[in-house]
């Protein structure tokens, strides 16, 4: 039987640190920890790992970029305000019939902004959550 690669277990090893280190910290939105087993590991430059989450209670996705370096504690990077995660916490989830009504907006959208997003007297009004 072929001995596995050494480098491969070390890539599994470290990616199992990592989803247990991310199991003791709380979602942004609801507060619940988050599952090792809704922690993905998208890639990872030197100590920097990127990372998708998946919160099981609330079922907020999200991505975290985590700088792990020896005797530093992990922190989280994210450029959302908490009022930014209040918002998107009450958002509707979006379904198969949002989906498909954006897919007819945007075939015969003809991409002008502008158009879209001015008022009938010719105002800029663009309102987002």
């Amino acid at each position: 039987m072929k001995n596995p690669d050494p480098l491969i277990e070390f890539k599994k090893m470290n990616e199992h640190f990592i989803r247990h280190l991310m199991s003791a910290v709380s979602c942004s939105v609801c507060g619940a920890l988050y599952e090792g087993d809704n922690v993905q590991v998208l890639g990872r430059h030197s100590d920097l790992w990127f990372l998708s989450v998946y919160c099981s209670i609330c079922e907020n996705e999200g991505l975290v970029a985590a700088i792990l370096e020896k005797g530093q504690t992990a922190k989280l990077i994210s450029d959302l305000s908490a009022d930014d995660f209040t918002k998107l916490h009450e958002v509707e989830t979006i379904d198969s019939a949002d989906v498909l009504s954006l897919h007819d907006f945007l075939e015969d959208f003809d991409g002008d902004f502008a158009k879209l997003f001015s008022t009938d007297d010719g105002s800029d009004s663009a309102e987002f959550c």
